[in-house]
Formats: C-alpha cells, structure tokens, sequence
C-alpha cells in the first residue's frame, strides 16, 4: 500500500482516529469532521468529495498490523512542524465534542503528543479550551 498522504489527508486521519479510537464513530464526530474541514483555512484545498475515501484509507492502515503506530508515522511524516499543534488540537476538539473524553482518546491524544513531540504546556491549553467550547450551562 503507498501510504504518501497530504496534509490535509493526514489532519483527516487524525479526526478519523480521534473518532475511531473507542470503536464507535458517533454521528456528532462525524458531523465535526465535516464542519471543520468547511470552515478552517487548513482544508481550503482539499475536495470534500474525498472525505470517504481518506476515512477508509485510515480505517485500513489502522486495521493493518501496527496500525495505529503507522498511522502516526504516516501523519508525522506528512505533516509540516507547524501544523503539529493543529493536528493535536483537531484531535481534540474531535474528542471533546460528545461531551466524555473516553480512556481510549486519553490515550491516543497521549500517543499523538509524544510522536509529534508537542509541549506538554500547549496540549494542556487545547485542551483546556475544547474543555471551555463544549462546556454545558
């Protein structure tokens, strides 16, 4: 399998995965993705069209053998150091938004956070702010 992705290919993965992690993509992710690759300026050149496409691409490496240390190699790769954060913080919001943060996703943005080598200072602050976004009255 030739696993060149782009980055925005690879940030898509990081959603994927994000959903994925605790074996159910829940419907409010999935309508996330969407709504993030229309808004932000990241997603500015990818075709939407391929949105399906990329989520199986992942859903097949993740379900290779050492899948998911692939799959963060793959993103790593294909992604510049400046988006480094975004990839997490896309992880994130990603997690954050049906409202429970499962041990899987712990463990995944864990995973993430050492591959890309992010400061622990700046994912407690996505964090904290996702927190902020989806906090209930």
């Amino acid at each position: 399998m030739q696993n060149h992705v782009t980055s925005e290919e690879a940030l898509i993965f990081v959603m994927v995965m994000a959903s994925a992690v605790d074996n159910a993509m829940a419907e409010k992710e999935l309508r996330r993705i969407g709504q993030l690759i229309d808004i932000l300026p990241v997603f500015t050149a990818f075709d939407k069209d391929r949105l399906i496409e990329v989520s199986q691409r992942c859903a097949e490496i993740l379900n290779g053998a050492e899948g998911l240390d692939i799959a963060l190699e793959i993103i790593r790769d294909a992604l510049p150091e400046r988006l480094y954060e975004t990839a997490y913080a896309l992880a994130v919001e990603i997690a954050a938004v049906d409202l429970a943060i499962r041990t899987e996703e712990i463990r995944l943005l864990e995973l993430l956070r050492s591959r890309l080598k992010l400061d622990k200072l700046v994912c407690a602050s996505l964090e904290r702010s996702a927190a902020v976004r989806y906090r209930a009255i």
